[in-house]
């Protein structure tokens, strides 16, 4: 089993601290920065064996050189990224797996928010750390791929389990949600879902990470291949990676 730690970074970044019970092993995924990140590890008993990177963005691989040189940990992110990522130690892609102490980590290639884009998916722990990809009530910008390919990646994270805790990169709750109202009205799971982060963000708590489960039923980027949405927004019977395109352009500026 793991525990996990989220570190909060910059104005809303959370990088996420992994350790393993059984054997001591830690990890670190997207160290965006060093300094709470080290904080962190120290209270934690000054040990790191990983540095797990989901794509290539400064905000989430920032810290990871000084945490390499600091405390001897190996870092793991996209293969395929190699060239604009920290020195790595393991280049890995779809379907590979990580090891972090007794858990395994799977990889996951989610491209569209960046070429590369892995997330990682520990079973055991009922987590996947998804970086930019999939956010509570929302998703990433596409930065480097293609619409389809972005509905792809979303379809490949909506397939696990329910009961999967998403452990996103930011803590933008609250804006999506005002956005996912605006294209979903009437949706009775959103409304309340919306209330929830409302009130856990009024008590300065955060609304990630999120429960798959309920992403499904409330993150209209999920659900772009629902006939309902898809007629909310004037595009009945369109292909799902077209409605995907329309929502993440309105997104884009709403």
């Amino acid at each position: 089993m793991l525990d996990i730690q989220r570190i909060p970074l910059f104005r809303d970044n959370y990088a996420y601290l992994l350790t393993d019970r059984a054997d001591g092993t830690v990890a670190i995924v997207d160290p965006g920065t060093e300094g709470p990140v080290i904080e962190a590890i120290d209270a934690n008993g000054g040990r790191l064996d990983l540095v797990l990177l989901t794509h290539h963005h400064a905000d989430h691989i920032g810290g990871a050189p000084a945490l390499k040189a600091r405390y001897g940990a190996r870092v793991v992110g996209p293969q395929s990224d190699r060239g604009r990522l920290p020195d790595l130690d393991q280049g890995v892609g779809d379907g590979d797996s990580v090891a972090i102490g007794s858990a395994t980590a799977r990889v996951i290639a989610t491209p569209g928010h960046t070429s590369g884009h892995i997330a990682f998916w520990v079973e055991a722990a009922n987590a996947v750390f998804c970086g930019d990809t999939l956010f509570s009530l929302g998703c990433g910008r596409v930065f480097e791929g293609t619409y389809p390919e972005m509905w792809e990646s979303l379809l490949a994270l909506r397939a696990l389990p329910d009961d999967t805790l998403v452990y996103c990169g930011h803590e933008y709750t609250e804006a999506n949600g005002r956005f996912a109202e605006s294209v979903d009205p009437g949706n009775a799971a959103l409304e309340a879902e919306i209330a929830e982060d409302r009130a856990l963000r009024a008590r300065g708590e955060a609304t990630v990470p999120c429960h798959l489960g309920v992403e499904k039923r409330t993150n209209p980027f999920l659900r772009a291949d629902d006939p309902g949405l898809a007629a909310a927004l004037g595009m009945a019977g369109k292909d799902a990676a077209e409605v995907f395109a329309v929502l993440r352009q309105r997104k884009d500026t709403f």
